[in-house]
């Protein structure tokens, strides 16, 4: 088992789960984080940190796409160690329903 990133981070993007896993699985795009699956240790800290509940184990039903989504991003975007703020406008995209479709970036984000 893993943990993995899913819609929910799109346009918010906090990063509390960044700053208490102890192995620096994170990685950073330009409007989301994600979970390195062969980096995750599975110890389940990050997720009653996120504030927008947006990690999730992969043994939760219908993830399928995520943890693919996970696994292709995080060999192109920077990891990310160091918790900075959310964005300015975090809090109107927190349960908003499909972020994937219409903000989803493949960008990379700024990283350590």
């Amino acid at each position: 088992m893993t943990y993995v990133v899913v819609e929910n981070c799109i346009k918010c993007k906090y990063m509390d789960c960044v700053e208490v896993c102890p192995v620096d699985c994170f990685y950073e795009g330009e409007n989301m984080l994600a979970i390195h699956p062969d980096e995750c240790i599975d110890c389940g800290v990050c997720e009653p940190e996120c504030p927008a509940e947006a990690i999730k184990p992969d043994s939760e039903p219908g993830l399928d796409k995520w943890l693919k989504l996970n696994a292709d991003m995080v060999k192109n975007w920077p990891n990310i160690t160091i918790k900075r703020d959310a964005p300015a406008d975090a809090k109107e995209f927190d349960g908003k329903e499909g972020k994937f479709e219409a903000y989803f970036s493949d960008k990379p984000g700024e990283g350590d």
